[in-house]
Formats: structure tokens, C-alpha cells, sequence
């Protein structure tokens, strides 16, 4: 990564070889060897990353992912090509620290997110689907910009725009290499119209169970905020995360990962609360000073020897005013991980999520005119096999999803279910 070590090197290289060859090749070092030497190291630094300066290292990584999906609502069917998501989806991060003193450093991360379709808008009416937390279309998006300072003794502490401590925090726990294609985010599905027997849209599936920007059933903590965020170094396993921000979101989280005799373990458990009204998705005062709380866990266990593990999440959203809805959010998955071929691991799962919503933020109950369905449920049976390919730094996968919608209308409505097949794939640099 440094260039003046690699032209050193090339340097060094050079005129090694050429005092072995006697006095009279040395002495030709008048002619064209300085262009020649200097044209080679230009092109081994037209192959590395430049940094500013030699205090602060420079890290480049990221992935690429997309995938087609062939969907079909009990009435339409069709087939996209998307990203895998905003927050998901392709992104290339610059990262980097230097020593302050020993045990000391200093750090940032820039996080650059390239959507050109993301599948958190998609729908039927829209194949291409604008970023989610822009609104902007194949467009380049900063997801995190911090920077942080790092005690190994004491820990981190970081500020800036980033994932807050309840972020993602159920989900990361997924050991399985099954994780992008199959959690339990409406990634694929967010903004798709549910379709009704009689052949008319209504809300969509992601519905309103996180009570914020449209819902996405679990993670409803699910994006980065301008935060200020502490993280604990490990103590046999276990560590704890904290952060606070905006007006006012605070979260706390913690961890364990660790390997009792033949299996892996690894669980989670976060509480997060906000009365940040406009970032739930309120204006005008609705909800003024309301507090929107979740509290979301996860545990992952894997059997070393066989590749067997089981993966479970739930997580709880409310808020506190009168009238106010909440939801719930079950899910698990199952399945094998093993390497049956010299790619690398081949994972073979089946998964299960509920969602139930209830209150005024119902679907059933903000559409259909206040009526006393102030209950709907969303379930996903879904299953898929991943290939990892380790020579590429890349996973390959087919996935398929049936959803079925539910609530408790007074008008007798019944809901088509949902299904799609998907195949992607992700890149890793």
C-alpha cells in the first residue's frame, strides 16, 4: 500500500541486477535505464492506493452484489435485476488508523454506498428502485463518515455518522454464511403492494411493523445515525456497545462470542429508544416527545464437526402515546454448512418469520378507513443454498420465499400470498 516502499523496492531490484552484470553494464546506467526505471515504478504505483501522508494507514474493501428476482403477487408476475438493498447493498469503505502511543490509535472509516437499484423500492410499478435513504437513483450515497480513538485497554470511542449500538445487532450474530440472502428484513419485498383476491393493491409488504419510513419487519434501528458511540473491549467473550445521538436516539447492546468443546455460540441482546420524531417518519408534532422503544435478541449455535446450526432473532417495537401500535417479530432458521466441494463451503437452509402489527399502525386499520382490524401478520417460509467460493472472495446463492398476509378486516378481504425466487451473488475486495 505504501508507494514509496514499493519504489524502493523496484529500485533496489534494478540496480541489483545490473551491478551483477560487470562494470561495463553499470557504466550504461547514462542511457535509457533511468527512463525505463522510472517508467516501471510508475506503473507499480498506478497499481496500489495512494495515502496523504506516512502517519495514517489506508485500507481499501467493499463488495459488489446483485441479483435477479422472479416474483409473482396472485395476479402479476415478472422478473428484476437489484441491488441487495440499501445499507446491503455494493459499497466500497476506506478505512485506516495510526499509533498515537502504544496501545493508542486513531482511526476513521468512510463508508460509500453505490446504489443503481435498490430493492428496499421496488415494487410492481417500479422496476427501478430509487436508494431508500436518499430517494436518489443510481447514485453514489455516504452510509457512514466517524472517526474514533482506540484504547486496547479501555476501548473505543467513536463519532460520526455510523451504525448506532442497536444496529443490525440481531442480525450480525448469523454465523452461517447465509446472512445476506436470507434474514429478516423485507430487503426484496419492502415497497411491493399486497394484492387482494379481487385483484386490487393494498399496502405493501413491508408494512408498518418498525413504526418508521414504511417498516421492514425486523432491525427497525436499521440504518446509520449521527451518533456518538462507545464500544468495550472483549472480556471472555463478551463485550458491550453503547451509543447516543440525534434528538434523542440512545441504544445499548451486548454480546457474546465464544466456542463451548464442539460448538459455536455466538448471542446478542440490544435496547434502543428515540423521540426523534421526524427521523420515525412524523411531522408536524403528531407524536411530540413520543417514545418509540425496541428491544431485539439473537443467538446463533453451530455443531463444528457436522455443520448443523440454528439461527433465531425476535425483536419487540412500541411506542407510548395513547392509541399507539407495536409489533413483533419472530424468526428462525436452520441448516447445514459444509465444504463438500474444493469452492469452499456449501450452506443448505430453511427459514421461518412471523411479524404481527397491531394498533394505529396496522396496515388493515390506516387503509380500510379506521375499521377494527387494528391486527394484521405477515409470515415467510422461505429456504435456499449458498456456494462460497473461497479462490474469489465471492458467495453464490438460490433462494425462494412464499409470504402470506393476514388481518382481522371487518369487510371479509381476503390477501393473495407472495412468492419469488431469487439468484445473486456478492463479491468481495
Amino acid at each position: 500500500m505504501n508507494k514509496y516502499s514499493l519504489s524502493a523496492l523496484a529500485a533496489a531490484g534494478l540496480i541489483a541486477g545490473s551491478l551483477s552484470t560487470g562494470s561495463a553494464s553499470a557504466a550504461d546506467l547514462g542511457g535509457n535505464c533511468c527512463a525505463d526505471l522510472e517508467e516501471r515504478i510508475a506503473e507499480l504505483e498506478a497499481t496500489t492506493a495512494r495515502k496523504g501522508n506516512r502517519k495514517v494507514s489506508l485500507t481499501v474493501s467493499g463488495w459488489v452484489g446483485q441479483q435477479v428476482m422472479w416474483w409473482d403477487d396472485g395476479a402479476e408476475s415478472n422478473a428484476y435485476v437489484t441491488d441487495l438493498g440499501s445499507t446491503l447493498g455494493s459499497h466500497v469503505k476506506f478505512t485506516g488508523q495510526a499509533t498515537i502511543m502504544p496501545g493508542w490509535t486513531a482511526g476513521y472509516v468512510l463508508h460509500i454506498e453505490a446504489i443503481g437499484s435498490d430493492s428496499l423500492t421496488t415494487s410492481q410499478s417500479q422496476p427501478d428502485g430509487p436508494n431508500a435513504l436518499t430517494g436518489t437513483s443510481n447514485g453514489v450515497s455516504t452510509l457512514q463518515s466517524f472517526w474514533f480513538i482506540k484504547s486496547d485497554q479501555l476501548g473505543k470511542v467513536s463519532v460520526g455518522k455510523q451504525s448506532d449500538a442497536a444496529d443490525n445487532a440481531a442480525i450480525l450474530v448469523d454465523g452461517s454464511g447465509s446472512l445476506v440472502p436470507a434474514n429478516w428484513v423485507a430487503f426484496d419485498v419492502n415497497s411491493f403492494g399486497i394484492r387482494t383476491n379481487s385483484g386490487a393493491l393494498f399496502g405493501h409488504w413491508g408494512g408498518d411493523y418498525c413504526q418508521s419510513a414504511g417498516g421492514a419487519w425486523g432491525d427497525c434501528f436499521g440504518v446509520p445515525r449521527n451518533v456518538v458511540r462507545y464500544d468495550s473491549p472483549s472480556f471472555g467473550g463478551f463485550s458491550v456497545s453503547a451509543s447516543w445521538g440525534e434528538d434523542d436516539i440512545w441504544a445499548i447492546t451486548t454480546r457474546y462470542a465464544g466456542e463451548w468443546a464442539d460448538f459455536k455460540v455466538a448471542g446478542v441482546a440490544s435496547y434502543a429508544e428515540s423521540t426523534d420524531e421526524a427521523l420515525n417518519g412524523f411531522s408536524g408534532g403528531f407524536v411530540n416527545n413520543a417514545t418509540q422503544r425496541y428491544f431485539q435478541a439473537g443467538a446463533y449455535v453451530e455443531h463444528i464437526p457436522t455443520g448443523l446450526f440454528a439461527y433465531g432473532a425476535y425483536g419487540h417495537d412500541d411506542y407510548d402515546f395513547a392509541g399507539s401500535g407495536q409489533s413483533e417479530t419472530w424468526y428462525g432458521k436452520g441448516g447445514i454448512r459444509q465444504r463438500w466441494t474444493p469452492l469452499g463451503h456449501t450452506i443448505l437452509y430453511g427459514e421461518y418469520e412471523n411479524i404481527k402489527g397491531s394498533g394505529v399502525f396496522s396496515q388493515s386499520e390506516n387503509l380500510l378507513g379506521g375499521l377494527d382490524a387494528t391486527h394484521d401478520r405477515t409470515q415467510v417460509i422461505g429456504g435456499g443454498v449458498v456456494q462460497e467460493i473461497d479462490s474469489a472472495a465471492m458467495s453464490i446463492w438460490v433462494k425462494y420465499r412464499h409470504l402470506d398476509y393476514s388481518d382481522n378486516n371487518d369487510l371479509g378481504i381476503g390477501y393473495k400470498d407472495f412468492q419469488y425466487v431469487g439468484m445473486g451473488a456478492l463479491i468481495n475486495f
